[in-house]
This record gives structure tokens, C-alpha cells and sequence, in this order.
């Protein structure tokens, strides 16, 4: 192994005793591989034994806490109906080693119909339509759908699930003062916005913690800024930040369309956001962070800004053996393209073929 990529090896144990053999993550990444109704199918588990064999710790595709709050091909957890083809999902996970995490999901005002919300406000999209505002009643029905969900990651087998708060989701919408225009508890002021997310970490880390082995992660995804205006900015997630950090967390995902990525309003501060909210959390909580992240340089490069742990998706995408041959200093072997014949070889569901072959080049 080269030197360079020696931190990329290195074990880490989280605060709550759990050990994850490196630093490397194969992130969220939808597939939509997962059969109607949510349920586990043989093609997504396919996609993932491929791919997990050498990743410290592998995160699944959005999985949706409540019917209906999701995409078609999404994974649920919405009932215990779903909980055997979980546990199929978690053992194919587990099996050579890397930590299993279900990320749990609420879709929000981002569907194609009747669309709920923290407020009557619709995406910034053509045609998008306007989503109902929650009530009371349906926004703690949803907090309550999150822990449920995650007793249900405990009884697969899960090693922990992550809380998905960024990317203009449900719980990213309550946060956004372009979604939530709220003057109840629930909206407002930037700490009246916080206040349903830290309900549902409250209400995960309550259920992880009762049902669960002291080891079992709770992780947090948070997006830094939006572009709408009014939108999150820096300023709001520094804040944020802070008091995640201080939460019954075990780490923090930083949802970067590029690792590298400059504010955009918020702040005069010039750095990466990633190292901005590294200086913030400290040694408090473990950050995670991802994007454009291709050769074994890159992300060996991103660990050098104290990030402790570096998520590669797309380039695992095109080469599932991305880290054995990062580990062998073969990197120049690593593919970097698809080829038109891929999709069998690399076990990728015919979902997401369909998704990539309207958007790329073929090689051949």
C-alpha cells in the first residue's frame, strides 16, 4: 500500500464502542432496485454484495419510514412486514465486515403528489406541486414513524440507521425558511426550525438506546446551504452544527454535491464548507464527507483535513473494487468510465440502468 493511502486503512471506534475497520463509506445512493411496496428485491442485494466487501461502513438507499413518502424502487421500513427482507439486506451488508446503516427517509413536499410539508410551499421547480401544511397531530405521527422505523433496523439486524435531514427532504424542509413559514413551535425563528429535527433525533436515539445494543449508531445528514432565497445559509448551519454536535449523535453526514465546495452566502469565511464545519465540531462527533471523490488521491487528500470519514459512491459505482485496488497501490487499474455492456458485470438494477443510460456517454 502506498503511503499516501495509509489514513484510509486506519480503524476508528466510535464513541459508543463501535469499531468500523476503515475510513472508506459507500454511501446513500439511490438505486431504485427495490420491489412495490418497498420490499427488498434479489437485484438490489446484488447490487450491494458487489460493492460492500471492503467499505468500512456502507449506508443503503433512502428508506422510507411511512407509506407513500417515498419514490417508486425505494426500500421501506414503514411496517414489520418489511423487517425479513431487511434482515436479507443487513446480512448481505454485514457479511465481510463493513458496519450495515439504514438511512431513514420522508420525502416532504419533493413528491409527485399529495405532498405534505412543514408549510404550503412548493419546490422551486417548473410544475412542482404546492404541498399541504402538516398538523400537529401528523407531525408527531411522523416523529413517532422515524422510531418505529428505526426498532425495525434493530430487529434486521442493522448495525444503525441514519437520520436523512439534507438533499430538500421533509426534514431539511422544516429547517429551510424557504419551506417553513411556520409561527408555531415548529417554525420561525432559526431555533424554532431546529426543533423537528431534534425531535427525531430525540425520538431515533430514545428508541436506539431502549431497544438497541450500546453500540448501535444514530448518524445525522444535514445539507449546508440551498440556493433559494429565502434559503438555509452558512450562517444557519454553523449554528445548526454546533448544536448537532452536542446531540446523543455518533456522527454527522455532510451532504456536498463536491467535497471541495466554497459557501456561497453566510459567511466571509473563504475555507471549504467541510473544513468550516470540521473547526466547529471539533473532536465532538465524526464527520463524513463525500462528493466528486474519484481516485484513491482524492479522497486520501480529503482526509487530510481531519474528516474521519470519506464516503466514495459513484466511483464505486463504475468499480466495485475501487478500495481493494487502492489497498494494492493499483490505482491506475481503477475504471472510471461504463461501458454500454456493464450493467450485468457490475450488478447494477435495472431501475437505475434505465436512470444512468439517459444521462451518460457510453465508452462503446
Amino acid at each position: 500500500m502506498k503511503e499516501r493511502y495509509v489514513p484510509l486503512f486506519e480503524p476508528f471506534t466510535l464513541k459508543n464502542g463501535l469499531r468500523i475497520k476503515n475510513r472508506v463509506v459507500m454511501p446513500p445512493m439511490a438505486h431504485s432496485g427495490s420491489l412495490p411496496g418497498g420490499f427488498i428485491s434479489d437485484e438490489e442485494l446484488s447490487y450491494y454484495a458487489r460493492r460492500v466487501k471492503d467499505v468500512g461502513m456502507a449506508i443503503t438507499s433512502a428508506t422510507t419510514v411511512l407509506a407513500g413518502a417515498g419514490y417508486p424502487g425505494m426500500p421501506g421500513a414503514e411496517s414489520d412486514e418489511h423487517i425479513p427482507g431487511l434482515q436479507r439486506l443487513a446480512q448481505t451488508l454485514k457479511a465481510d465486515g463493513a458496519k450495515a446503516i439504514l438511512q431513514l427517509f420522508h420525502i416532504g413536499a419533493r413528491g409527485s403528489r399529495n405532498t405534505v410539508s412543514a408549510s404550503a410551499v412548493a419546490p422551486d421547480a417548473p410544475g412542482a406541486p404546492v404541498p399541504r401544511e402538516l398538523s400537529e397531530e401528523e407531525i408527531h405521527a411522523i416523529i413517532k414513524a422515524f422510531g418505529d422505523a428505526a426498532r425495525r433496523a434493530i430487529a434486521a439486524g442493522f448495525d444503525g440507521v441514519e437520520i436523512m435531514g439534507a438533499n430538500g427532504y421533509l426534514i431539511h424542509q422544516f429547517f429551510s425558511p424557504y419551506y417553513n413559514r411556520r409561527n408555531d413551535k415548529w417554525g420561525g425563528t432559526l431555533e424554532k426550525r431546529m426543533s423537528f429535527p431534534l425531535a427525531i433525533i430525540k425520538e431515533v436515539t430514545r428508541i436506539a438506546r431502549t431497544y438497541g445494543d450500546p453500540s448501535f449508531v444514530v448518524g445525522y445528514k444535514f445539507s449546508p446551504e440551498e440556493r433559494e432565497t429565502p434559503g438555509i445559509t452558512m450562517a444557519d448551519t454553523m449554528k445548526f452544527v454546533d448544536v448537532l454536535a452536542d446531540q446523543d449523535l455518533d456522527y454527522l453526514n455532510v451532504s456536498l454535491v463536491r467535497f471541495w465546495s466554497v459557501p456561497r452566502r453566510g459567511t466571509e469565511d473563504k475555507r471549504p464548507r467541510i473544513e468550516i464545519i470540521k473547526s466547529i465540531t471539533g473532536d465532538r462527533i465524526p464527520l463524513l464527507g463525500a462528493g466528486e471523490l474519484r481516485t484513491p488521491e482524492d479522497a486520501a487528500a480529503a482526509r487530510q483535513t481531519g474528516v474521519e470519514f470519506i464516503g466514495i459512491g459513484r466511483a464505486l459505482l463504475m468499480d466495485p473494487d475501487w478500495l481493494e485496488k487502492a489497498r494494492l497501490g493499483k490505482e491506475e487499474e481503477i475504471r472510471t468510465e461504463l461501458s454500454r455492456h456493464d450493467q450485468e458485470k457490475l450488478k447494477i438494477p435495472g431501475g437505475l440502468w434505465s436512470q444512468i443510460t439517459r444521462y451518460i456517454d457510453f465508452i462503446d
